[in-house]
């Protein structure tokens, strides 16, 4: 293999890396985007806009330690089954939206 094949190879394995980033960059995006919808549309009301909580309904500040320090499971029990007057959304929530409602729920982490 001549050198000109070896920069020709090494260019096309940049190129696809760096395409590969940044289709994953922007799936990343629409998934925080798509949960932060998901959250207005089905948390907020209770949670509050800014994840505080509120204290008339007694709901949990998404950016507390006893929040924070649930797992994964744990949310997503929470989530998909409802806990308290919490109803569950198991029915109306897809995995994924449930998964990515999650990880927006850790961005609160103060």
């Amino acid at each position: 293999m001549n050198l000109t094949t070896k920069y020709r190879i090494a260019g096309l394995s940049i190129a696809l890396f760096l395409a590969s980033a940044f289709l994953l960059t922007t799936h990343a995006k629409a998934d925080a985007a798509s949960a932060q919808a998901t959250y207005k549309a089905k948390c907020a009301g209770c949670h509050g806009a800014d994840a505080k909580g509120k204290d008339a309904l007694k709901t949990q500040d998404f950016a507390s330690s006893a929040v924070q320090g649930m797992s994964d499971a744990d949310l997503t029990a929470i989530i998909n089954d409802g806990k308290g007057k919490m109803p569950g959304y198991a029915k109306s929530l897809k995995p994924d939206q449930v998964k990515d409602l999650v990880a927006y729920i850790r961005s609160f982490k103060k």
